[in-house]
């Protein structure tokens, strides 16, 4: 299963069933697990912590030290979970010791050809980059979340769960649960609704969740009086709470 182009540094550890095409390199303090798949010209270096399932495409470059030129060197890492797939050209960066040393990755993600993860990002679960998206160091993104191609994250960005970008955004600002939003800079283009339906949500949690948003986005409140009229709504469903809670968070400030 390993072609005999390929180079595996002798730290590396690679569990059962792995298979390493040709011209692929795997680094120093490498950990994969089962049933990873490595095509041609796959580069690992760690440290980087792997999870079993996951498949790598050409050129991908995964592990490697970020771009930040305050870093100097330190060892810091990447976490990967489960059943991932690294379309050609993928590169994702380790973190720094400016933020928690980790940029971390969670399970069941695609990420198209030529996308990027920077330095101490979080990625969660069944989310989708679609080729050429890109996010900045220390951008955060939620469960199922979708960037559509060649949009652009700005650091320190928060994505929440559920939301859509629209191909082309430039996300300057923190995108609330639930949302869609488009154009440059982005702007809100109202309620995921038929990714809402897919996962299951409720027709009483769509309702509510469009009133949440009506609440926050075409009343002309302030963001403090709309939580505030929101409050009650949020202590009795958790997918508003979900809503509110991001926006009292966001450090930002979110898309309007």
């Amino acid at each position: 299963m390993i072609h005999p182009t390929a180079v595996i540094e002798a730290s590396a550890k690679l569990g059962q069933n792995v298979k390493v095409g040709a011209f692929c390199y795997i680094g120093h303090n490498v950990v994969l697990g089962d049933d990873c798949v490595l095509e041609t010209h796959v580069a690992i270096k760690g440290p980087a912590t792997i999870g079993k399932g996951n498949h790598f495409y050409q050129f991908a470059s995964i592990g490697e030290a970020c771009q930040d030129k305050k870093y100097k060197g330190e060892p810091t890492e990447l976490i990967v979970g489960d059943y991932n797939v690294f379309r050609e050209g993928c590169s994702v960066h380790r973190g720094t010791v400016q933020d928690q040393g980790k940029t971390i990755i969670g399970s069941h993600n695609l990420f198209m050809n030529t996308t990027h993860i920077a330095h101490d990002c979080i990625i969660g679960n069944n989310v989708i980059f679609a080729s050429g998206a890109q996010a900045a160091g220390h951008v955060q993104v939620g469960d199922w979340a979708i960037l559509g191609g060649m949009t652009g994250v700005h650091q320190f960005v928060h994505i929440g769960a559920h939301s859509f970008c629209g191909g082309g955004s430039i996300v300057l600002k923190d995108v609330p649960p639930y949302l869609m939003v488009h154009g440059a800079p982005c702007v809100p283009a109202g309620i995921n609704t038929e990714g809402l339906k897919r996962r299951g949500f409720s027709s009483e949690a769509l309702l509510e969740i469009r009133r949440a948003y009506k609440e926050v986005y075409r009343k002309g409140q302030t963001v403090p009086e709309a939580l505030q009229a929101l409050a009650e709504k949020s202590a009795a469903m958790p997918e508003v709470q979900a809503f509110t809670d991001f926006i009292a968070n966001a450090s930002r400030g979110i898309v309007r």
